[in-house]
């Protein structure tokens, strides 16, 4: 599977992006979908998930409220719709598939296939 983050951009505080994942060579539907994010010296850390059994959502409390996760399969991809952005919220956002169990939705190591990153800048 491969796949494509794209829809990152330079916003300012209480802005609003909209990050998409597109996959190829895979059905999303059959994936965990997620978003991981990285900023300079942290830690990737999870954003959000979609599992791909019943579609269930998950979230941090940091983006709880903010940020939503969702899926389209008929276009086979993911969309992070961010609003309410923070200046904490500046980092490459990866998307990411896999099918971790419920317990492990927000460990990074339980995933296959990540997208290349795509940079969200939250500055006045």
């Amino acid at each position: 599977v491969q796949l494509q983050a794209s829809g990152g951009g330079l916003v300012q505080p209480g802005g609003s992006l909209r990050l998409s994942c597109a996959a190829s060579g895979g059905t999303i539907s059959t994936y965990t979908i997620s978003w991981f994010r990285q900023s300079p010296g942290k830690e990737r850390e999870f954003v959000a998930g979609i599992r791909q059994s019943g579609g269930s959502t998950h979230y941090p409390d940091s983006v709880k409220g903010r940020f939503t996760i969702s899926r389209d399969n008929l276009k086979n991809t993911v969309y992070l719709q961010m609003n309410s952005l923070k200046p904490d919220d500046t980092a490459v956002y990866y998307c990411a598939a896999g099918r971790p169990v419920l317990s492990g939705v927000a460990q990074l190591g339980l995933y296959y296939y990540w997208g290349q990153g795509t940079q969200v800048t939250v500055s006045s």
